[in-house]
């Protein structure tokens, strides 16, 4: 049964959904077939890179850390074999420079956990020119700033002397910074 609110799924539901949290994917499946998709589910990079080679779905979600390496090598695999894909990436670490890296190697859109099956079909099956409404809590000034150091940590190959340099702030202190977990 479909949902009357939500937008057209189209003619291919084919849905691939990739995560290694074996609870959250169970519930993910059963909620996204309700929303009238197939659903195939694979709980690590390997299997996610077979299913999409195999049977390139018209959409996807990808979470950003598995097991056994980065949801990106999932995310190229599908853009190599079917362009028109529509990929969410997951993760539980949002940090810009991964959302970034997502959306620069063809994700669609790219959603921090906990998103709910709701804000993952929106997400899904918006228009591309559609933009996502403004947030209503916005991101604190000490985020913003854990954010810029993230993504200049990224920037240097996470080489935590090269980052520090570049930031001109102590090593320790950088170091402190990015052993504590991001701000609200």
């Amino acid at each position: 049964m479909v949902e009357a609110n939500l937008p057209d799924i189209g003619p291919d539901p084919s849905l691939l959904l990739v995560d290694d949290d074996e609870p959250f994917l169970r519930r993910l499946a059963k909620a996204m077939e309700k929303r009238g998709f197939a659903v195939e589910t694979a709980d690590s990079v390997a299997a996610g890179r077979a299913a999409a080679t195999v049977r390139p779905p018209a959409y996807a979600v990808v979470d950003l850390r598995l097991e056994d390496g980065n949801g990106l090598d999932v995310v190229e695999v599908l853009r190599e074999k079917r362009p028109d894909s529509r990929v969410v990436v997951l993760t539980g670490y949002g940090a810009i420079a991964t959302a970034v890296a997502a959306v620069k190697i063809g994700a669609t859109d790219y959603l921090s956990k906990p998103a709910d099956a709701t804000d993952i079909t929106n997400a899904l099956l918006a228009g591309d020119g559609a933009l996502p409404p403004p947030p209503e809590n916005p991101m604190s000034a000490d985020r913003v700033r854990w954010e810029h150091i993230q993504r200049v940590y990224e920037l240097c190959d996470r080489n935590v002397s090269e980052t520090a340099r570049r930031l001109n702030m102590h090593r320790r202190t950088l170091q402190r910074i990015l052993a504590k977990r991001s701000p609200k």
